[in-house]
């Protein structure tokens, strides 16, 4: 009895040691075999958590580099570049007046509940875009020019001529209109999803997409995970992403150095020399596309007076912003779009930092001793801004010098935008990664008037601008397009609704065995090659 259960109790112990084996979990939660990790999971670590999960209604970055691994759009941009190729469309036609576009779809494309993707969920989704507004669908009116029954909306009609080809009619050609549909907003959803979660579809996001939703911890982490039924077969190649919220930059690149994350934005320019010497890391540079800038709330006394907003510009020392937090991998901005976008005019002189011009100004705006005023603080690092917290004191300390007190102000980042949106800023630090590789995106969703309410947050209104605009986003020749920005570059200087800071090169690290990651300009990142060694 003896020799008999000692031989059971061996055999037990041997059993449990090879489940135990077997069900090993790493601290991401991986499968382990053999000893070596086959790691199925990455974790994101970013500065901040997503504002929503239905694309066509944010206009946060944090939340498009969810929504851009959950859903597709009808045309895609490169790997990491805006050209545009096709995506739930295999090929389009274009009629010779530019008012016309017929697009064929991609069949046997299924959404993420099993609905079938065609002609009638594209109708369904851009019907439900442009009959709402600003305060549903921020991002629609900034770049088509309105919703229906505004005079200057830019999409007459969308039909489905039938289950696979749709057509959409213009009311004026645009020159940038298939850069705007390659944009993370304008991807297509489930209908069947929309009607049944109503409001709540932000938090129940369904797609085409390589992932497909899981959950959401607010402030903490989203969860996504490989959509089997993909029609790109293959893909993605791994079986979940966990976005995870760090706010910051030293504690999320510690994180990744403890292997808590694999994968991490928003990276200190003075750490870089460091992870390049780390040989279980790697470093990855985003290729530029953005601005950051200070904002003026025009319609708010004193910001309403253009020589308080050019008092101001020239009352700020950019290259000392760059020196101090950019760690070399920012140039000062003149203008409200970086230098690679087509249409950039160099010929602008820049605000020169002059603390006793600044003073003048202010005196003849009729501020001889300054004012008090807001500064508002971006809570979360991003790509265009480093710390924003810390930018904002060295901006106050500028202003100190010209008379000036500007209190800092923050908020949570939701509310951040959703105030700053509304015009609630005196002053706000803010920035823009590019959409789609236009000027369009960059001078028209920003700054003219068709934007109040949307992207335009500094309220700031030109009709000679918005003139200007117009006839840009209508002209197909590019010579001629590019000219008309320059001169809206011009106008928009010397109104001085911004104050332009910095074009950044935004930095990322991951873990060494990372391996199909590529950082796309826009600030939108697809996951589906990304996996480990």
């Amino acid at each position: 009895m003896k020799k008999s259960f000692l031989l059971a109790f061996i055999f037990l112990l041997i059993m449990g040691s090879a489940l135990a084996g077997c069900s090993s979990k790493s601290s991401n939660g991986n499968s382990s075999k053999g000893g070596e990790s086959a790691q199925d999971t990455l974790i994101f670590g970013r500065g901040g958590d997503s504002v929503g999960l239905d694309p066509a209604a944010v206009t946060d970055g944090e939340s498009f580099k969810v929504t851009k691994n959950i859903f597709e759009t009808l045309v895609e941009f490169g790997r990491q570049d805006t050209e545009i190729h096709e995506g739930l469309a295999t090929k389009w036609d274009v009629s010779p007046d530019g008012l016309t576009y017929t697009f064929d779809l991609r069949e046997g494309v299924k959404f993420q509940d099993g609905t079938d993707f065609n002609a009638d969920a594209v109708v369904y989704n851009f019907n439900r875009w442009m009959n709402g507004d600003a305060d549903k669908f921020p991002y629609y009116a900034s770049m088509f020019g309105g919703y229906k029954g505004d005079e200057g909306h830019v999409i007459a009609d969308v039909k489905a001529l039938d289950k696979y080809k749709v057509q959409f009619t213009l009311k004026r050609p645009q020159a940038p209109f298939l850069k705007n549909l390659a944009m993370s907003p304008f991807a297509i959803a489930s209908p069947a999803a929309i009607d049944k979660y109503g409001d709540k579809f932000t938090e129940n996001p369904v797609g085409t997409g390589p992932f497909k939703f899981v959950s959401w911890s607010r402030n903490d982490k989203v969860v996504i995970e490989k959509n089997k039924d993909y029609w790109k077969k293959g893909y993605p190649k791994l079986n979940k992403v966990i976005f995870k919220s760090i706010p910051e930059n030293s504690a999320r690149l510690n994180a990744l150095k403890n292997g808590e994350i694999d994968l991490a934005d928003g990276i200190n320019p003075s750490d870089a020399d460091g992870i390049k010497a780390d040989s279980n890391l790697q470093l990855f540079e985003r290729p530029s596309m953005n601005v950051g800038y200070l904002g003026f709330t025009v319609t708010r006394k004193p910001f309403d007076n253009v020589k308080v907003r050019q008092a101001l510009n020239m009352a700020i020392d950019r290259q000392a912003i760059i020196d101090a937090f950019f760690g070399g991998k920012g140039v000062p901005a003149k203008n409200p779009m970086p230098p690679v976008i087509g249409g950039y005019d160099d010929d602008i002189q820049p605000y020169e930092f002059n603390l006793d011009k600044a003073k003048q100004l202010l005196a003849e705006a009729g501020y001889p001793d300054g004012f008090e005023m807001e500064l508002w603080a971006m809570p979360v690092p991003r790509p265009y801004m480093p710390d924003g917290k810390k930018i904002a004191e060295a901006i106050q300390s500028n202003f100190a010098k010209i008379g000036v007190k500007a209190k800092i102000v923050s908020y949570e980042w939701a509310t951040y935008l959703e105030k700053a949106s509304k015009g609630e800023a005196d002053a706000y630090l803010l920035g823009w990664t590019g959409d789609n590789g236009d000027a369009d995106n960059f001078l028209y969703a920003l700054l003219d008037k068709d934007s109040i309410g949307s992207n335009n947050y500094s309220y700031y209104s030109n009709d000679k601008l918005h003139d200007i605009l117009i006839k840009a986003q209508s002209e197909v020749d590019e010579g001629k397009r590019n000219e008309l920005y320059k001169q809206a570059q011009e106008i928009i200087h010397e109104d001085a609704p911004w104050a332009p800071l910095a074009h950044s090169t935004p930095l990322l690290a991951g873990s060494a065995k990372l391996k199909g990651f590529y950082p796309h300009p826009t600030g939108s990142d697809w996951l589906d090659e990304a996996s480990f060694e």
